[in-house]
């Protein structure tokens, strides 16, 4: 059975984790896994069990598939731009409405502290499908003057068509499970597609909410389904199946790499965001005061796990003694507990798993020679803690340099010139985010030309916003979510020729 919960738990949040099971969304309606399966789902801040779940595998993928093409080929097809509007709209209005009990949610879940998940994560989630309610009537081709160098004087209209792919699963991580849910679904939905969302094992409850709000809000049966499972079963399921024409994912690399020979079958369209092992360059003639604050809200920000973690952080070497001081004094006065608590800094980590591969590289930097400043070591209580880490003394070369961690641990090294600093801020297979803090605005340019980052950041750091582009170079990941950059990747073009001779 579920742990009881203490009382700052919000009324809804409280009835919804006492069902006796929480099930698949499928087709407009709330089913059990095919197989029967069931896993359980924690509170990472105790470790105990607060939901059953429905597992989803490659029956339930196939029949949630079926549920989708059956929207698309009755009443979603029919549904006007306008109509995809007001029903977006009328979503991100849900989303505000329960936004106490979905960070709620997420927190218990997740286990960020309440002040992330309900000032951060929600505002963010609500902007993005209103950002993306916005676009279904501005979605257009264009008119092309063409000539043909075989045809002389043949006249010709020709003019392209955005249409929706069809069938977009998305597979999405633990880190921020609603708002990267309802980063993929706006823009999908937007556009016209039919959507299937697998969230993380770890994290599915605040997906499951949304699809009650989604089903309130009016939606055709099969627009959305919603499949919580494991990798191997339902994600490995939704990456090779013939009939799902795009798979959107963030997650590791690795898991990235399997996805796409997963989807050679039908060569299905593919956005990847994978890892990070992040630059945070501080000049010596930076704000010292903002760059510190930058540093750390850059490496432990949802206890580190976060793709963009700022976990490199280079400084000018006049400046470095200072510095790594500044964030090493701050990190060991952070307020570690239950996220539910409003005066929690910082909260647990996701899982046991996760908490034993954080300590596991903790003590590998250890035995390579780093130099601990501060952490490094389980945080109190049952939960999944692990103290805020800070590392000096590293070489490029170690093993906690050089492999994302996704936890909160940094790594604080000098450097002596801009050159230094950018050659080994690109010394990463990885190309996500840096940031760059500097007064000098010609020197700040420059370091955002040479830097291979899909975002840069200058006297700032973990700041988003639903137009702008994310996704990163080289092992990063392919193509851009948000912005109108998306509306790209969810759309089919078509060209048309009608001969006026």
């Amino acid at each position: 059975m579920p742990a009881v919960l203490d009382n700052p738990v919000h009324p809804s949040v409280r009835e919804f984790l006492s069902r006796k099971i929480h099930k698949l969304l499928i087709g407009g309606e709330w089913r059990e896994a095919l197989s029967g399966k069931i896993f359980d789902t924690y509170n990472p801040a105790t470790g105990d069990v607060i939901a059953h779940v429905a597992e989803a595998n490659q029956s339930d993928v196939d029949l949630a598939v079926k549920s989708a093409q059956k929207a698309l080929e009755g009443p979603w097809s029919k549904a006007t731009p306008a109509e995809r509007e007001k029903l977006l709209w009328k979503l991100a209005d849900l989303v505000d409405k329960n936004a106490e009990e979905l960070a709620q949610l997420e927190t218990l879940n997740n286990g960020k502290p309440i002040r992330e998940s309900l000032k951060g994560d929600l505002p963010l989630a609500s902007s993005l499908m209103r950002y993306f309610a916005g676009w279904p009537t501005k979605i257009h081709g264009e008119t092309t003057p063409v000539s043909v160098p075989y045809a002389p004087g043949a006249r010709f209209l020709h003019y392209t068509v955005r249409e929706p792919l069809g069938v977009v699963g998305a597979i999405i991580p633990w880190n921020f499970p609603l708002l990267m849910a309802i980063e993929r679904l706006a823009p999908a939905l937007a556009c016209g597609n039919a959507f299937i969302l697998k969230p993380a094992e770890q994290t599915p409850l605040s997906a499951l909410r949304l699809g009650e709000l989604v089903l309130e809000a009016g939606f055709p049966a099969g627009v959305v389904n919603i499949l919580p499972g494991f990798g191997p079963g339902a994600g490995a399921a939704m990456a090779s199946h013939p009939e799902i024409d795009k798979i959107t994912f963030t997650g590791s690399t690795e898991v990235g790499r399997e996805i796409v020979k997963a989807s050679t079958g039908n060569l299905k369209r593919l956005s990847l965001e994978l890892g990070g092992k992040s630059p945070n360059i501080v000049f010596a003639d930076a704000d010292l005061d903002a760059a510190a604050k930058g540093m750390f809200m850059g490496i432990f920000y949802n206890q580190g796990q976060c793709c963009s973690a700022g976990s490199r952080v280079f400084v000018e070497r006049s400046k470095f003694d200072e510095m790594v001081s500044k964030l090493s004094e701050r990190a060991k006065t952070v307020r570690q507990g239950p996220g539910l608590d409003p005066k929690t800094q910082m909260g647990p980590l996701v899982s046991e798993e996760q908490k034993k591969r954080v300590l596991a590289y903790i003590d590998s930097g250890r035995k390579e020679g780093a130099k601990l400043l501060s952490g490094g070591a389980p945080g109190a209580g049952k939960g999944f803690f692990v103290e805020p880490t800070v590392f000096a003394d590293v070489k490029d070369e170690m093993k906690i340099a050089r492999e994302e961690i996704f936890g909160p641990v940094v790594c604080v090294m000098p450097f002596e010139s801009a050159d230094e600093a950018v050659r080994r801020a690109n010394l990463t297979r990885y190309g996500l985010v840096a940031g760059v803090w500097t007064k000098d605005v010609k020197k700040a340019h420059q370091m955002a030309a040479s830097i291979k980052a899909g975002t840069v950041w200058i006297n700032c750091y973990h700041f988003v916003d639903a137009a702008a582009p994310w996704g990163g170079y080289k092992e990063s990941g392919w193509g851009r979510e948000k912005g109108p950059y998306a509306i790209e990747h969810y759309t089919e073009l078509k060209s048309v020729w009608v001969d006026l001779n």
